[in-house]
């Protein structure tokens, strides 16, 4: 294997050997596949997104998630109030922007990243964008911009932040200063399931816990999810038996698979 897969199959144990707690405030859609996927893969999830609770348990926790899919009021306050509490204790926190365009959202996104900058920023395409103050065309949380003419822009996002920005598409792209990586596998499926996008942020903030350098955490997370979706889809007839499937092989898959089959590469090497 390269040493980018070695990195990724040692990080692959590390969070199944160190069980992250790992703090969601994610939206109402994907909670419970969300809370499946951290599980499945050796994390520990906790759901706490209220805004009395959430400043003090993402300083407890051991990576946080903060996903404005459908931001209410209170939870939109609980969302800042983590990444307040995660800043102050050196927790690492993932942002995950959905739909950012729309103005509130994209406002508490901003909101949420003036106090403190995340380990990683996860988005498609047109939410990076968004969020770097472009034009893009979306339809609500779907890309409408190519991730290649969303490079700029994460580019931006990382010079503002010092974090690291994974876009997610049909090839995903992770960058920070002084890095580019991709990824290149999984399963066309993947889209045509509630909730996996979503997922992937609590899964690159699980292993943003046990991993310090936040290109290979984010890469670890996609490799792992693309991994084991392709496993998934392999003996599945459609997108119901591969959601139930893909827990299974988040469990399942080995270290060594994920490096091996997770189509990474480093382009800055």
């Amino acid at each position: 294997m390269t040493e980018l897969s070695n990195l990724v199959a040692e990080s692959v144990e590390r969070l199944r050997r160190d069980n992250p707690l790992v703090q969601c405030l994610t939206n109402i859609v994907v909670a419970n596949i969300t809370a499946n996927v951290l599980l499945a893969a050796g994390a520990v999830p906790a759901m706490v997104d209220n805004a009395e609770e959430s400043e003090g348990f993402a300083s407890a926790a051991d990576g946080v998630l903060v996903n404005t899919g459908t931001p209410y009021r209170e939870t939109a306050e609980a969302m800042v109030a983590a990444a307040r509490g995660a800043a102050s204790s050196g927790t690492p926190w993932v942002l995950d922007p959905v739909a950012a365009g729309m103005p509130w959202r994209t406002q508490v996104s901003l909101d949420a990243l003036s106090v403190g900058a995340p380990a990683v920023i996860r988005a498609n395409a047109s939410e990076v964008l968004a969020l770097a103050g472009t034009a893009a065309s979306a339809r609500g949380p779907e890309a409408g911009d190519t991730v290649e003419g969303a490079l700029a822009s994460a580019a931006q996002l990382v010079r503002s932040y010092g974090t690291a920005v994974a876009i997610s598409g049909p090839v995903d792209h992770i960058v920070d200063a002084h890095r580019h990586v991709t990824v290149s596998s999984g399963h066309e499926w993947m889209t045509r399931v509630t909730g996996v996008g979503c997922s992937l942020g609590a899964l690159t903030a699980a292993f943003a816990a046990v991993q310090s350098d936040h290109v290979i955490a984010a890469a670890s997370a996609t490799a792992m999810l693309c991994v084991a979706a392709e496993r998934a889809a392999a003996r599945s007839v459609g997108p119901g038996g591969f959601a139930q499937a893909l827990m299974d092989e988040l469990f399942l898959v080995s270290p060594d698979e994920v490096g091996e089959r997770g189509g990474l590469r480093d382009v800055t090497a």
